[in-house]
């Protein structure tokens, strides 16, 4: 239904764009062809050509893009503010009405001077005022897109290595799961949660509207790449609202309803071996002769050496994927490299839920089931610290055990159906990676979006002509 609507969506705007064309003296079908018809769109509105250029360059495209809609909308007599706006924000309706009105023609080129000195003084605006209401609009534009369709996003850590690199800027994909509506919609625009610099809130709490997403293309599927917002900062010291939480990037691991295993570092679903991500870091034993790797084949290969292991000085702990282990094991002075995992009776009280009944550590975890909307799970000493804070932090209960008896605000139960679905989040660089083995469930409350591409990535590790990662750009994330 929303690929319907989206066509619809696009055949409107484009038969708009058509007839507006015609009525300038071109050709309708210059309309239909993407970035010519934004050339045509600059020729009409006497903009500079050579600012097609624009259109490749992130964030200030937005601002030109903008500016032009106002200047072709212009050129066909709408001047008032009502009209611009709804040309840039509601084209696919305005632009066929505008093309099929016959009182609606072609005046001119609206940002020459010759169209301005024909206009009349109460529809003349000054250079300032025209800046003004370009700026005004790109960044409502913006805010929209931001919050409703794509954003982008910048990579901090390492968790997801080699698959995301830091430095990498990707998109997200809000339309993809559905956009959520804001939570907290008193707040600074293009401020995530502190202002920059200061640190201070970007936002007030005071005022907060109740969960709601929009429809989406799809559903989060096992291997999708997902921008989350961190379900810890509900506690202190934070406290912030779910939708002024820190962003997270993780991949999905299990679906509502799932059941997930860890044995020896490897991920199982419902009892079958999970696929592991192409370019994944596991964590590896690598023997040398004496000597650490030399820092270029480091380089070359993409290799993280997390600490030496022993005094000997001939053994290390390395992260890197299986496609460098396959070429490093050729390097002279490599002696051995054998994958690591925790032994399943080592106990890491780090690891989720931090319980005695549970000796777990992040390699060696579950069976546990996955909450799904409208599942009921039976309450007992084993079940509570697994989903205790998912019905009082995320659901908003009150849970509390008296002898044997469990009471969930106030009434006893035996059980809890949950009213949210959740997810099972990790990193592809396993043992550097801060995910749901430490703090267990993502709410769905809390999903942002998918990541879909690199358009930039940079690494500044690098001198400054050697900076920009040129084979990452504009790579489809898997």
């Amino acid at each position: 239904m929303l690929l319907i609507i989206a066509a619809l969506v696009i055949i409107s705007y484009l038969t708009g764009l058509y007839q507006l064309f015609k009525k300038a003296g071109r050709k309708g079908w210059e309309a239909l062809i993407p970035i010519y018809s934004f050339y045509i769109m600059l020729t009409l509105s006497g903009r500079p050509p050579w600012w097609l250029i624009w259109l490749f360059v992130p964030f200030l495209n937005l601002f030109i893009e903008v500016t032009v809609y106002i200047s072709f909308a212009k050129s066909y007599g709408k001047f008032s503010l009502r009209e611009q706006a709804a040309a840039i924000l509601l084209g696919f309706i305005y632009l066929p009405k505008w093309g099929f009105d016959k009182k609606t023609a072609y005046l001119g080129q609206s940002a020459t001077p010759e169209f301005k000195r024909r206009l009349s003084n109460e529809l003349k605006k000054s250079q300032p005022r025209e800046w003004a209401e370009a700026i005004i609009f790109s960044l409502l534009a913006a805010t929209i897109i931001r919050t409703f369709f794509f954003e982008p996003y910048l990579i901090p850590s390492a968790s997801m290595e080699s698959s995301l690199l830091i430095g990498d800027y990707i998109l997200v994909g809000k339309i993809n799961y559905g956009a959520r509506v804001p939570i907290t919609p008193v707040a600074y625009p293009f401020a995530h949660n502190t202002m920059p610099y200061s640190y201070s809130k970007s936002y007030w709490d005071g005022f907060q509207l109740p969960y709601w997403r929009l429809p989406g293309l799809g559903e989060i599927k096992k291997g999708d790449v997902v921008v989350f917002n961190y379900p810890m900062e509900a506690d202190s010291p934070w406290y912030r609202p779910v939708d002024k939480r820190e962003n997270f990037i993780k991949r999905c691991q299990a679906t509502p309803g799932d059941t997930l295993s860890i044995l020896n570092a490897q991920v199982y679903i419902n009892g079958k071996m999970a696929p592991n991500p192409a370019d994944g870091q596991p964590s590896y034993f690598v023997t040398t002769d004496g000597k650490k790797p030399d820092s270029a084949i480091l380089r070359e290969l993409h290799i993280d050496i997390r600490q030496p292991i022993g005094n000997s000085g001939r053994d290390f702990e390395m992260l890197m994927t299986r496609q460098s282990v396959a070429r490093l094991k050729h390097y002279p002075g490599i002696k051995s490299i054998v994958e690591l995992a925790r032994i399943k009776e080592f106990d890491d009280p780090e690891v989720f839920p931090r319980d005695r009944h549970y000796q777990w550590n992040a390699d060696n975890l579950g069976p546990i089931i996955i909450p799904r909307k409208g599942w009921t799970v039976r309450l007992d000493s084993l079940t509570i610290p697994l989903y205790k804070r998912a019905i009082v932090v995320y659901e908003k209960n009150k849970l509390t055990i008296i002898g044997n008896n469990i009471f969930i605000n106030g009434k006893k139960a035996s059980g809890y159906t949950f009213k949210m679905n959740y997810y099972w989040m990790m990193g592809d660089n396993r043992h550097n990676s801060e995910d749901s083995r430490y703090w267990g469930f993502v709410p769905e409350d809390h999903i942002v979006g998918k990541a879909l591409i690199i358009w930039m990535s940079t690494d500044t590790s690098a001198s400054f002509l050697h900076q920009t990662r040129w084979s990452r750009l504009f790579k489809r994330i898997k």
